[in-house]
């Protein structure tokens, strides 16, 4: 699953906070002035503030946003610069990156990107087999002073599937054809939230409990950013008293109720989705549990943990995924921006309501280790 460009160079190049505000593209839409407002003044997410960010993410200029490419570090920059504009507080060890080792390794598929153990373990790989890639992580302190020690973590990778050159059967694709895998629904669309959630819950009342706003690289060749937050987390994770993964919201889905409606995987699982419930939040349980979407996502590494970990989503197993066609043109605004308004008010809830328990038997049972 690797690009056809791969980042060779320092890290420097993305590691100064200042740099982060800035893209490339000029096609890419500046940060919405204000928010809307509802009949009760209350400031909501927008059709248009939702486009501006996604655009940006699944724009050409992204290069599909695969690990370790220049595409990334551009993905990140953007990313990083939005979270500067909410104010949230930079949580990396490089502003707002959380710098990830990462070389190229021969898989069954080709050569991909592969974790190391460490920063010096890179030094016995090839230069040319290096790799650099940033998770982006910024924080919304608590202010209570009884709960600010504990953590709730909303997440999503930023990562795709880059530029590729060959079809599925390994030909090379026709003269013409769309290479790049721009991923605005997978996972642009869960990006995109996890930013609009952060904008809104730091323009509104300070949260009792701090908020980590999490966008992860390379889910897509084995969660590594994920993998490397767990062993690195930037609050402890001993304290993280829920996780809200979010996946591929950008189109309605039918057996969630439509537009503005989404899915929780493993709602079953834990208090989490009893909480949605009694609040009167359009979450719903996953409606499709044979498709195991519980353990298809990042949060399952968090659950593993024993931290009550689910995914967001309004995925409707549409023909685009893993597609070039997985654009912006496929996508329905007014759907995202509805979702992403209850999930506004789901992470209100786990951040000043009661910690989310597992259910008995909810929790699921951590790989064993041969």
């Amino acid at each position: 699953m690797t690009a056809s460009r791969i980042l060779r160079g320092s890290l420097a190049l993305v590691a100064v906070a200042a740099c982060a505000r800035g893209t490339t593209s000029s096609s890419i839409a500046p940060s919405p002035a204000s928010a809307a407002r509802s009949a009760t003044g209350a400031q909501v997410v927008t059709a248009a503030s939702v486009r501006s960010i996604l655009s940006a993410l699944a724009d050409d200029s992204m290069q599909g946003r695969g690990t370790g490419t220049v595409g990334s570090e551009r993905a990140a920059r953007f990313i990083a610069g939005r979270m500067q504009d909410i104010g949230l507080v930079p949580a990396g060890d490089s502003g707002y990156f959380q710098r990830v080792p990462m070389a190229l390794a021969q898989g069954r598929r080709g050569m991909s990107p592969t974790l190391l153990p460490s920063f010096d373990a890179l030094d016995t790989i090839p230069a040319a087999r290096r790799l650099h890639g940033v998770n982006v992580v910024g924080v919304l302190p608590g202010s209570d002073p009884a709960l600010s020690n504990e953590v709730v973590l909303i997440d999503a990778h930023y990562d795709h599937l880059g530029i590729r050159t060959v079809g599925r059967d390994g030909k090379p694709l026709p003269a013409g054809s769309d290479t790049i895998y721009n991923g605005a629904d997978d996972d642009g669309s869960g990006t995109t939230a996890v930013l609009e959630i952060a904008r809104m819950m730091k323009a509104g009342a300070p949260p009792k409990r701090t908020i980590v706003f999490l966008t992860t690289t390379g889910e897509e060749v084995g969660l590594l950013g994920t993998r490397w937050y767990i062993e690195h987390p930037v609050r402890p994770l001993a304290q993280t008293v829920a996780n809200m993964e979010i996946e591929m919201i950008g189109r309605p889905d039918s057996l969630a109720g439509g537009p503005g409606k989404a899915w929780l995987t493993g709602y079953e699982r834990s208090t989490m989705g009893d909480m949605l419930a009694a609040n009167g939040i359009p979450i719903v349980p996953d409606r499709r549990p044979d498709q195991h979407f519980f353990e298809r996502s990042d949060n399952i590494a968090f659950a593993r943990m024993g931290i009550p970990a689910h995914t967001l989503s309004s995925f409707n197993l549409h023909a685009d995924y893993h597609q070039p066609s997985d654009d912006i043109t496929k996508v329905d605004f007014d759907h995202m921006a509805g979702v992403i308004n209850a999930a506004v008010r789901a992470v209100e809830l786990l951040a000043t309501g009661p910690k989310p328990e597992w259910h008995p038997g909810g929790r699921p049972e951590a790989p064993t280790r041969r």
